[in-house]
C-alpha cells in the first residue's frame, strides 16, 4: 500500500511538472513601464508591473526580474528585495490563480540626469512542489528622460544686467508694423496705406498710424565641458548643464532668440549639440532631451566603450545578470506589498 502511495505521488510530480514546463508561459503577459516620459532631475516617478495570468493553470510563485540604472533609486517599501551593484536589480513576487492581474507600482527618485530605458524582464515561475524554476525572458521597451534640474540663474549677474527681450528702440530707421505707438496728423510724404479710415471719419481729417521701432536680441549659450584632467570636475559640469538648461529657459519665456552651442557630444548620435530656440517657441524640452543624453565628464575610453556595447546589444532577446543569490530565497520570504487584484475576461 505505501509502494502504490509512493508511486501514485511520483506519478503525480511527474504529470505536473510536464504540465507546468508545457503550459506556465501561455497567456502570460508580462509588461514593465515608466508611468512618466521624462521628469527633472530629483522628482518623483513611478515604475510599473502589469502580470496577467489568462489561463487555468495556476501559478503558485512567480519571480520577476528586472535591472535598470541605479540612478533611479527606489524609495520605501519598494526597496524590498532590491540590490545595487552596478545597476539597481529589483525582484518581486506574484502568485496567481486563474485568469488573474496584478499591479504593483514602484516609486523611484531620479538622482541624476540621463536617459534611462528597460529593455527586458526576467521571470521565473515554480511548479505546486516549488521543485524547480523555470525560466524565461520578456522583452520590454520602456523609457524615461530625467531632464537637469532648474537652478536659481539670478545669481549670474552678467545676465541679469544685459538686454532681454524685444525693447522700444530710439533709432526709428525701421518701424515695425506690429508695435502700434498711436495716430498723428496726415503729411504729404505717408503712404495711403498708413492712413486710419476709422479715425480720420471720426476726427474730420486725415490721420495716419504711428509705429515703434524695435530691437530684437539673440544671444548663444556656450557649454563647454571638456576636461582633460586625471581628476575630473563632475559636480561643476553637472551643475553646468543646470544652468545651461534653466538659462535658455528663462531666455526663450522672455522672448529671445537662442542658440546653444556646446562640445558635448550626444550619446545617441554621438554629435555635438547644436540647438537653436526660437523666442517663445516650446522648444526647451528638445534641449532637456539632447542635454539629458549628452555625455558629461566621460573619458574618450568610455565613450567608446559605451557606444560598442550599445551597437552589440540586442534589445529583442535582452540578457539581464543578476547578483548570486539563492532562488527560492524570494518565494519563501514573500512580501505582501499593496497589489491591485482584477478578473480577466475570458
Amino acid at each position: 500500500m505505501l509502494l502504490l502511495l509512493l508511486f501514485g505521488m511520483a506519478l503525480a510530480w511527474f504529470l505536473q511538472k510536464k504540465l507546468y514546463q508545457k503550459n506556465w508561459q501561455k497567456n502570460l503577459k508580462i509588461q514593465v513601464s515608466f508611468q512618466d516620459s521624462a521628469i527633472y532631475e530629483g522628482e518623483e516617478s513611478t515604475l510599473k508591473e502589469v502580470v496577467v495570468n489568462d489561463k487555468l493553470l495556476p501559478i503558485p510563485a512567480l519571480e520577476l526580474g528586472i535591472s535598470m540604472s541605479r540612478n533611479l533609486e527606489f524609495d520605501r517599501e519598494a526597496k524590498a528585495n532590491a540590490s545595487i551593484t552596478d545597476q539597481s536589480y529589483k525582484r518581486d513576487v506574484f502568485s496567481f490563480l486563474f485568469h488573474q492581474q496584478i499591479t504593483r507600482t514602484l516609486p523611484f527618485q531620479a538622482k541624476k540626469r540621463g536617459f534611462y530605458e528597460i529593455t527586458g524582464a526576467h521571470a521565473v515561475a515554480y511548479d505546486l512542489f516549488f521543485r524547480e524554476g523555470l525560466y524565461s525572458d520578456y522583452p520590454q521597451q520602456t523609457q524615461m528622460y530625467v531632464y537637469p534640474r532648474q537652478v536659481d540663474t539670478a545669481r549670474i549677474q552678467m545676465i541679469c544686467r544685459a538686454v532681454s527681450g524685444m525693447v522700444l528702440s530710439r533709432n526709428r530707421l525701421y518701424e515695425d508694423p506690429f508695435e502700434f505707438s498711436g495716430i498723428r496728423d496726415y503729411r504729404k510724404e505717408d503712404p495711403m496705406n498708413r492712413i486710419n479710415w476709422k479715425s480720420s471719419a471720426r476726427m474730420g481729417d486725415l490721420m495716419v498710424n504711428q509705429f515703434d521701432a524695435t530691437t530684437s536680441v539673440e544671444v548663444t549659450v556656450l557649454l563647454d565641458i571638456e576636461d582633460a584632467n586625471i581628476l575630473r570636475e563632475e559636480a561643476q559640469v553637472e551643475e553646468s548643464i543646470r544652468i545651461t538648461s534653466s538659462l535658455a529657459a528663462r531666455m526663450v519665456k522672455n522672448k529671445m532668440n537662442l542658440w546653444v552651442k556646446s562640445n558635448a557630444k550626444d550619446e545617441e548620435t554621438g554629435e555635438k549639440l547644436r540647438i537653436h530656440l526660437a523666442a517663445g517657441a516650446g522648444k526647451t524640452a528638445e534641449l532637456n532631451r539632447k542635454l539629458a543624453c549628452s555625455l558629461g565628464a566621460i573619458s574618450q575610453a568610455a565613450r567608446s566603450f559605451c557606444t560598442k556595447r550599445r551597437k552589440k546589444s540586442s534589445p529583442a532577446t535582452p540578457t539581464l545578470s543578476y547578483p548570486k543569490t539563492e532562488p527560492m530565497r524570494s518565494v519563501r520570504r514573500f512580501i505582501c506589498s499593496p497589489v491591485r487584484r482584477t478578473r480577466c475576461c475570458g
